[in-house]
């Protein structure tokens, strides 16, 4: 993928839409809580353990958190994400002159890890909002430590249903659900690739066993024989795996993993066994990793994504040609993590003008959030469980070295 854009400049659509009054509003509350006074706090949405919103949240500066898989396997998700949730905030700041900062924890996408992490971000009184966690299994093992501090979480890219399904009121996304991606992706094998038997390898993770069945329950509604199969994350040969799936003779190979360089390894062996099928994979492969050290066995290759190409969406340049000022071309992951730090920024804005800006104030303001428009040329709404209201996956095929949208 080349690169992808975002929402057009923060100051134009701070004076559009928000208006002057409310930079006083925030600016104003600022000061107070630099000077130690206490705004005061509506009760939270859920009964947390320890809330401490009220005077204490008031006695330094304001925070978001962003938390993601910034080192390790995954880092080609977690950087893009940090690099566009810094390039919103440090935006954010200069259009509204006040100084929100940004507090980042890495994951390594690690789901116990994501706890802690989460555990030590909702001890920070002056954390509002945490952006993240990215894995849906980071997500399911952070959510309990959020909900009992009461405060809102934003995943700019976990996709599990049942995420959404577990009754909290502190957790949203801004991305769709696997149960819209496993039909999309299987409507695509059987109408426009002809599949008539498709293998499904999940990598046991609860991200790719969830899509997995979400795929396999869709193709077998379109009457496609499934084979279905499951390796570590961990495994470094596919070979004998291979030899049993040319023997079987497939005709797409699905892979919804989010380790991309395990797409790699399985795509050489394919290729050097021989094996005459179509290469299929979830979000977690749409990153350059997925291309690079190939050799070309990648091309030809699909992939779903939970947004577009914003690359394409005029209104987004003017952030994309600040964020490849800084940090050099755009990947995938990043645009979501813009969105979904802006819904935090301006739900705090939000807050702070009506004079009562504490965690669950920012909460109520997230999920009345209503942008006509964001940096993926969509809506941002959530419905009653926190998950975005009307969006939908895209896909992308490997062609000469990129992602190519194809739908």
């Amino acid at each position: 993928m080349r690169r992808v854009p975002t929402l057009g400049s923060l100051e134009q659509r701070g004076a559009r839409r928000l208006g002057a009054q409310v930079v006083v509003g925030l600016t104003a509350v600022l000061l107070l809580a630099a000077c130690g006074g206490a705004v005061s706090s509506p009760a939270a949405t859920e009964a947390p353990v320890a809330q401490p919103d009220a005077a204490a949240s008031q006695q330094g500066p304001i925070k978001i958190a962003i938390i993601a898989p910034i080192t390790g396997e995954a880092a080609s998700v977690g950087t893009p994400q940090l690099n566009f949730a810094r390039l919103a905030v440090e935006q954010f700041n200069a259009g509204h002159g006040i100084d929100i900062e940004l507090v980042e924890a890495d994951t390594e996408l690690d789901a116990a890890r994501a706890a802690t992490q989460t555990q030590r971000l909702v001890e920070d009184p002056a954390i509002y909002a945490i952006i993240g966690p990215a894995g849906s299994q980071e997500v399911a093992a952070a959510a309990p430590v959020g909900a009992q501090a009461g405060i809102a979480m934003i995943s700019p890219s976990a996709t599990r249903p049942d995420l959404t399904e577990q009754g909290y009121k502190h957790l949203f996304r801004v991305v769709p659900r696997d149960d819209v991606q496993g039909p999309t992706n299987a409507r695509y094998m059987a109408d426009q690739l002809g599949a008539k038997k498709v293998w499904i390898i999940d990598d046991q993770s609860s991200y790719a066993t969830g899509l997995a069945d979400e795929a396999e329950e869709a193709l077998r509604a379109e009457n496609i024989a499934v084979v279905r199969e499951s390796v570590s994350q961990d495994i470094s040969d596919f070979s004998a795996l291979v030899t049993r799936m040319k023997a079987d003779g497939p005709d797409v190979v699905f892979v919804p993993w989010q380790i991309a360089a395990n797409g790699v390894l399985l795509a050489r062996q394919m290729d050097e066994q021989g094996v005459d099928a179509t290469l299929f994979g979830g979000d977690g492969m749409l990153t350059e990793d997925f291309i690079k050290g190939a050799g070309g066995a990648t091309d030809g290759a699909y992939a779903s994504f939970f947004a577009p190409d914003v690359t394409t969406i005029e209104t987004a340049q003017p952030v994309v040609d600040a964020y490849t000022a800084r940090y050099g071309e755009v990947g995938p992951f990043g645009p979501p993590a813009y969105v979904a730090t802006m819904v935090a920024l301006e739900a705090i804005e939000r807050a702070a003008q009506g004079g009562q800006l504490a965690r669950a104030s920012v909460l109520a303001e997230v999920a009345a959030t209503q942008q006509p428009n964001s940096l993926m040329g969509i809506p941002i709404q959530f419905d009653a469980k926190g998950d975005i209201k009307d969006a939908s996956f895209f896909l992308f095929q490997v062609r000469d070295g990129e992602f190519v949208p194809i739908k």
